[in-house]
């Protein structure tokens, strides 16, 4: 019996248990119930008494109150408790106090792991109501029910506020922090921000995606003209006051994404990633709209339309490029960049550029499964050309509307970044006039009060000063306003589209977004056999449309047809036709040759008879002169290399000419050229770098 405490000290404590350290863990879950509930928190700290009366000394006694404001739900972010394990298990400790078993762990399986170690090394745990032995078979059974009972607590709690909020929710009433425009009044209700200049701004944001229609091209707007949005402070000692913020790429998508500004409440629009998906442990997807919990049309004041919330959702999805989606029209000189795919295995064709200027439709396919290619591309100027005149033809008669339209977007945006500046100005000499008004009502004597407000009239007057200097440059950078000379030079301008699209003031990015607002996509059959392509073009509204368009080839052998063509023109040449002859029958047939698709010429045609060994080149030249040779002969006369020999043909140094067929080169030489040349080959032979005039300047050719 100890003499200060009339209570008998439990026999479960032992000499060897005294011995050691004596723990105390104190927790709250939260910084709520640690400013609400100081009283637990003072039973929690008194248990350090307690252990001094259970027969330990105080300099024994540790308190572990690290997870203060932490819930017991989980052990991993608990540092005070990561300490009390290690302590446990390294044998330091004796006694483990807690006012209730659920400070400790609100979960099972932490709580059985301390269970574990606890009866491994013989450490006791104790609470205001006696001390328990984690090795003793009706103490464990007891720890191991109150441990159940903590975590079925916490799930109890959770359940009960949760359905309390999703009562709430199925009412359209529980309002957290409302989106930027938005305020919550005293009643609980959300109403549109009463700051005249902070709706302008979000308005100003969806005018700006109808009319350029990605989140980028957005952001690029407000940055360009200076344009802060305005957002109000959700914690601290300044919550509710309005402050003005760059904007970020995540500020307007939020925008564009929350179905607030049409009016609609929405509730569980996100949900768990799963892991199994990819998803990082803890995180949040967006869901489909057909999966929120809650959603109420028109219950919120709006600032567009339910229907124009649908399309910017739709445009905000096809931008994305993942998928078979193509993302937004970009810059790059391919017309249909993200619509055309490929005919035979339906993935999106990609757009390389394997000149400067030429774009290339390409199927990757193969590269992404590791799979034979089986899939050939074709250049985008052949597909690009068919499409750009169906899609001139299709919006000619729409043309007029169309810039009649243009016409007024551009005095709309000019007049909506001058607003938005003008009230920037105003407020600003509202501001001003506020701090002027202040340091005048001081009294003159009070220097140390006088000089602190006049300080911030100065502030306030140079803030003035530059809302007044942006708004003369936004006025500046603004297009200026049409007159009725420039409308009607438009009006004109329209009746003639092909003059707009090919103008150089046209973008590639504005080309393609006019295709796109026709245009669903587009399918290309490529074979590898044949320079015909097979085009579908699927229009918006449902309908497609069969085309054929020619593709550049590499080899005669990839033309249609080669075989038969190859026959014809033996044939022909048999019977005696010329090579001029032979072109204009091709031509007068409508084929084509590889790679520039252009018309066949007199010396394609004498390429062509020499490759396939009909006529060799001497035979088409006819016999040479006796100065003339043919290449290969003044090399192995000379005894030089080759590409030496041919290096010095393209200085000029040799009077040579290409023969029609193969392109070989004829070479004109006597017997005064060769004695030049030989010389030429002994001074390179001795690696001279600089040759003298006379070896290098052939004498004059005399004519024939």
């Amino acid at each position: 019996m100890n003499p200060t405490n009339p209570r008998p000290l439990s026999s479960k404590i032992q000499t060897r248990h005294r011995a050691l350290q004596a723990l105390v863990y104190v927790r709250q879950s939260s910084l709520q119930q640690i400013h609400d509930h100081p009283e637990s928190r003072a039973r929690q700290y008194a248990l350090a008494d307690h252990a001094v009366t259970l027969g330990w000394s105080a300099d024994q006694v540790v308190v572990i109150d690290e997870d203060q404001g932490q819930s017991g739900q989980r052990a991993d972010s608990r540092a005070g408790f990561q300490r009390l394990l290690t302590d446990v298990t390294l044998g330091r400790v004796g006694l483990i106090l807690g006012l209730e078993m659920s400070r400790l762990a609100r979960s099972c399986k932490d709580w059985h792991q301390l269970l574990e170690v606890c009866a491994l090394v013989g450490t006791l745990l104790a609470d205001q109501d006696g001390v328990y032995d984690p090795r003793d078979g009706n103490d464990r059974l007891l720890l191991g029910l109150t441990g159940i009972m903590s975590e079925a607590e916490l799930v109890t709690m959770r359940n009960r506020l949760l359905r309390g909020r999703w009562h709430k929710a199925e009412r359209g009433e529980l309002f957290a922090d409302p989106p930027i425009g938005y305020v919550k009044t005293p009643a609980g209700d959300v109403a549109l921000d009463p700051d005249e200049q902070v709706r302008a701004v979000v308005r100003l944001i969806f005018d700006t995606f109808d009319a350029n229609g990605t989140a980028y091209a957005v952001l690029r707007h407000l940055r360009s003209n200076s344009i802060r949005v305005g957002v109000r402070e959700r914690s601290g000692p300044r919550r509710g006051q309005l402050g003005w913020v760059q904007p970020t790429y995540s500020t307007v998508r939020s925008i564009l994404h929350h179905p607030f500004y049409a009016g609609a409440y929405a509730y569980g629009r996100r949900g768990p990633a799963l892991r199994s998906q990819g998803g990082r442990k803890g995180g949040r997807v967006r869901l489909a709209m057909g999966e929120w919990k809650v959603l109420i049309r028109d219950r919120v004041p709006a600032y567009i339309t339910w229907d124009q919330f649908l399309a910017n959702r739709a445009r905000l999805h096809a931008n994305d490029a993942r998928g078979d989606r193509g993302g937004p029209p970009r810059p790059g000189p391919g017309l249909l960049t993200g619509l055309v795919t490929c005919g035979s295995c339906g993935w999106r064709l990609h757009t390389t550029q394997r000149q400067t200027s030429r774009p290339y439709y390409i199927c990757v396919r193969h590269h992404t499964t590791g799979e034979p290619k089986t899939c050939h591309g074709l250049p985008a100027g052949c597909v690009d050309r068919l499409v750009a005149e169906l899609v001139l033809k299709a919006v000619e008669p729409a043309a007029l509307a169309a810039c009649v339209h243009a016409c007024e977007t551009v005095d709309r945006d000019r007049e909506q970044i001058l607003r938005v500046r003008r009230q920037a100005v105003e407020r600003s000499r509202y501001e001003a006039d506020r701090e002027g008004r202040q340091f005048h009502a001081v009294e003159p004597e009070n220097r140390l009060v006088a000089r602190s407000l006049e300080e911030q009239w100065e502030v306030a007057l140079r803030a003035v000063r530059d809302a007044e200097a942006e708004y003369a440059r936004a006025e500046q950078t603004q297009p200026p306003r049409l007159t009725d000379a420039d409308r009607e030079r438009v009006l004109r301008l329209a009746t003639d589209v092909p003059a707009l699209w090919h103008a150089a003031a046209t973008t590639p990015a504005d080309r393609k977004a006019v295709v796109r607002t026709l245009i669903d996509g587009v399918t290309v059959f490529v074979r590898p056999d044949s320079e015909r392509v097979r085009v579908t073009i699927r229009w918006r509204g449902g309908s497609t449309t069969d085309h054929e368009v020619i593709r550049p080839v590499s080899a005669y052998q990839h033309l249609e047809g080669y075989a038969a063509m190859k026959e014809q023109v033996i044939g022909w040449r048999r019977e005696g036709l010329t090579a001029e002859q032979i072109a204009a029958r091709l031509n007068d047939e409508g084929a084509r040759p590889p790679k520039h698709g252009g018309r066949y010429t007199r010396d394609g045609v004498r390429t062509l008879l020499s490759r396939w060994g009909v006529s060799t080149a001497e035979a088409l030249v006819g016999r040479l002169g006796a100065p003339e040779w043919w290449l290969p002969d003044p090399i192995r006369e000379l005894g030089v290399d080759g590409r030496k020999m041919r290096s010095w043909v393209r200085q000029g140094w040799v009077h040579a000419r290409r023969a029609p067929a193969q392109r070989r080169w004829v070479v004109w030489a006597d017997a005064d050229e060769l004695g030049r040349l030989r010389r030429l080959c002994e001074r390179s032979r001795m690696g001279a770098k600089h040759y003298p005039l006379g070896l290098t300047c052939p004498k004059p050719r005399p004519k024939p």
